[in-house]
């Protein structure tokens, strides 16, 4: 058997907006707090791909067994991998799962089994692409596909179908629940066909505004010589990463590790864009004082307003995203 999509296959993605668009044209659906994955399944043959392109199977082996173990030998379809611990998904469990160790990752998804939440069909089990059908067509069929094949009596189900709605009213009760398991709602047309690797026919609106950004630098803190602060940027339209903020909302006791781990990084020239202590009416004389790092590491950070291609304030610092690739975090993220 051989899959019509061909790897790696990139996701439909959303464009963030302030508010649920209104109107039949558009579906809703939870926002959830995971690893976004399209999951390929030829014949004895599973591949899990991140948002990025990334293989994601060596992670996830609890996730690739139970896709196995499906009665049917191939489909394609696009999903979210939460891990849920306690009764709520745990994004930091999540990321432990990153690891290079395979018997690290073996205890851990036998200790914290993920689960593959499932949101769209893009290949059927005859081996037939959907991707030209509309969001309302494939969405029959993954609904079919779903109660002929997912585990409907099992309380740890290790792949779920996702629920989806046109009731505005339910998703704007979505969107005021939404917290550890969903951080917003997601709102697709149901007259467009799979959008592969753009924004188009696809809106995300999030309780908090929040924005993947490369760590492009660091300051050290004025006493001691442990990171002060992370330098942000963002990369434009020609492929350049410039500085746009800071954030500094670390605690004291993982400084002396995030240092090691800065420093080792240490390359220039950092950012290829505007650079810190560059031409801005936030310049200060410390500004030139910071260490330009390779661009390797992406984190998520939550912010408050972004004018003048910058973060107005200092940005909280949410979490690491290896699940992302540098070159991802472009200024579309925080154009409202």
């Amino acid at each position: 058997m051989t899959l019509p999509l061909k790897q790696p296959y990139l996701p439909m993605e959303a464009k963030s907006v302030e508010t649920l668009p209104v109107g039949d044209a558009w579906q809703y659906e939870p926002k959830w707090d995971g690893f976004r994955c399209i999951a390929f399944r030829d014949g004895d043959k599973v591949d899990l791909q991140s948002k990025s392109g990334q293989p994601l199977a060596r992670y996830f082996p609890e996730v690739v067994d139970a896709l196995l173990k499906l009665k049917t030998k191939q489909f394609v379809i696009d999903g979210e991998i939460v891990v849920p611990v306690k009764g709520k998904f745990s994004f930091d469990d999540l990321l432990m799962r990153i690891h290079p160790a395979a018997s690290r990752i073996k205890k851990l998804s036998q200790e914290t089994p993920a689960k593959l939440i499932v949101f769209d069909l893009l290949v059927d089990d005859r081996g037939k692409s959907l991707v030209e059908l509309t969001l309302q067509e494939r969405r029959k069929k993954l609904d079919a596909f779903a109660k002929k094949y997912f585990a409907q009596d099992s309380k740890h189900k290790s792949i779920e179908l996702s629920p989806c709605t046109d009731d505005l009213k339910i998703a704007k009760d979505w969107l005021a629940g939404a917290g550890v398991d969903l951080d917003g709602v997601i709102a697709k047309r149901i007259d467009m066909t799979y959008q592969s690797g753009n924004r188009h026919g696809m809106v995300k609106v999030k309780r908090l505004r929040t924005a993947d950004c490369v760590v492009g630098g660091f300051r050290y803190a004025s006493e001691g010589k442990v990171v002060g602060s992370l330098l942000l940027g963002l990369y434009d339209e020609k492929g350049l990463l410039h500085h746009v903020g800071f954030s500094s909302s670390f605690k004291a006791n993982e400084k002396p590790a995030l240092t090691k781990k800065l420093e080792k990084l240490i390359k220039a020239p950092g950012f290829t864009g505007n650079a810190p202590g560059g031409p801005s009416r936030w310049a200060t004389e410390r500004s030139a004082e910071w260490q330009p790092l390779a661009p390797k590491l992406v984190c998520e950070v939550q912010y408050d307003h972004f004018t003048g291609g910058r973060f107005r304030h200092g940005t909280k610092f949410l979490r690491w995203r290896p699940d992302k690739k540098p070159e991802q975090c472009r200024f579309e993220q925080v154009k409202r």
